[in-house]
């Protein structure tokens, strides 16, 4: 099995990302796997410009290019894609508005080009239904999602739940999976490893309580059973933070970016960590005042980069350094700055030595937006789907989004 300092950089890395597992001898990709490109077709074509830039954005749902038995609702928003058995599959949200609805359905669709899309199944509970993770491994592939109260604007995270795909419009039944209150945040496969990173304690975010979110870093090789990837630390990280994405470096590292809503001892915003390979249980990390909601983070190359959500005022900071009130207080203050100012989808690096974040770029983005989820092409190429309210209409307040109609998107990023 290949190693994770060398994950980014061979085959062997490229074929984790599509969920195929390999051996170290793999220079190239054997012949019997099938990659995203050439078969994404005009995705695998480098947008024009010197990187970094990003290609055309082509609008996946709401469209025609759906197929029968999917219906849209006002608001499209979680989601997530993954390359598998040789088709690209997408798994999203859609709803009456950004908010807690018991009308959500989960949908999963998949294309081998972006243009004809196969119905592969829907689910709705009665409930809220928030971040759909699929996850490749195996040969096998899985669908895990959140199970939140349907009362409008809450967020009260109930179960986690799993469902395996046996083929078109064939889904075993739902089960309940990992502790209550688990919500799932990035699935991905790694050396033929599934790894999934989640948190509990979400509750406690908006209930503006410092600290009480716990996260988990979790491997399986079947989808079903888990176990810590630090052996006997089930918890990575405790404190304020939520959503949670790493990157393994070239010397075995990892380097990861933290959401820090809740705020705790280091402030609020978002928290870079990284660990030393011998050590990937010894997070060190840092404050930044600024909150990458949504955080995604991979690598091309040897650099580090991350897709999250961006304040457009206040310098981009959500923690405004107020200290004068109680720390319940400042929550409030800071979510009411946070909710009524507008929002971009950005594109950041993520530099592991000082654990700082620099802005890239903007990918198409206004109001309610950003919840990216990337494919490796190959080449510095990478597939991007995201969602957004009219990306025309720039200065529309984050509040005023969510309760209007919001589309996801794909476009081809391009990087050095």
């Amino acid at each position: 099995m290949c190693s994770p300092a060398r994950w980014a950089v061979t085959w062997c890395a490229l074929a984790a990302g599509f969920g195929v597992g390999c051996g170290a001898e793999d220079a190239t990709p054997p012949s019997q796997v099938s990659a995203p490109c050439p078969t994404l077709g005009d995705a695998c074509a480098a947008p024009a410009g010197t990187p970094p830039a990003v290609g055309e954005r082509t609008t996946i749902v709401p469209s025609p290019l759906m197929p029968p038995g999917v219906v849209s609702q006002t608001a499209h928003n979680n989601l997530d894609i993954v390359w598998h058995d040789g088709r690209l599959f997408f798994a999203f949200r859609t709803a009456p508005s950004h908010f807690a609805s018991e009308l959500v359905t989960l949908y999963v669709v998949s294309t081998t080009d972006q243009e004809a899309w196969r119905f592969e199944g829907s689910f709705q509970l009665g409930k809220d239904l928030r971040e759909p993770r699929l996850l490749s491994v195996g040969g096998r592939l899985f669908l895990y999602f959140a199970v939140l109260s349907e009362i409008p604007l809450t967020f009260v995270p109930e179960r986690t739940v799993v469902s395996e795909w046996l083929g078109p419009e064939r889904w075993t039944p739902v089960e309940d999976i990992f502790e209550p209150g688990f919500i799932p945040w990035r699935a991905r496969t790694l050396d033929g490893v599934g790894h999934v990173i989640g948190y509990v304690g979400g509750e406690s975010i908006y209930e503006n309580e410092q600290g009480g979110v716990r996260v988990h870093w979790l491997t399986t090789t079947d989808g079903r059973a888990f176990a810590p990837y630090v052996s006997g630390q089930p918890v990575i990280l405790e404190g304020g933070s939520s959503e949670t994405d790493l990157a393994f470096l070239d010397d075995g590292g990892i380097v990861a970016v933290s959401r820090n809503e809740a705020g705790d001892e280091l402030g609020w915003g978002s928290k870079i960590c990284r660990a030393p390979a011998g050590a990937l249980g010894q997070w060190e990390c840092v404050a930044d005042p600024k909150k990458y909601d949504s955080p995604v983070v991979f690598r091309n190359g040897a650099d580090v980069y991350l897709i999250a959500r961006r304040q457009v005022a206040n310098d981009g900071k959500y923690d405004l350094g107020d200290r004068d009130k109680p720390a319940s207080e400042l929550s409030i203050d800071f979510q009411k700055e946070y909710w009524t100012t507008p929002k971009r989808c950005s594109l950041w690096k993520v530099d592991p030595a000082d654990l700082s974040v620099s802005f890239v770029l903007d990918l198409p983005s206004s109001g309610d937006t950003c919840f990216a989820s990337v494919v490796p092409l190959g080449s510095g190429r990478h597939l991007v789907y995201n969602y957004t309210s009219d990306p025309s209409k720039p200065d529309t307040p984050w509040l005023e989004g969510q309760g209007g109609p919001t589309e996801i998107y794909s476009l081809t990023l391009s990087l050095p």
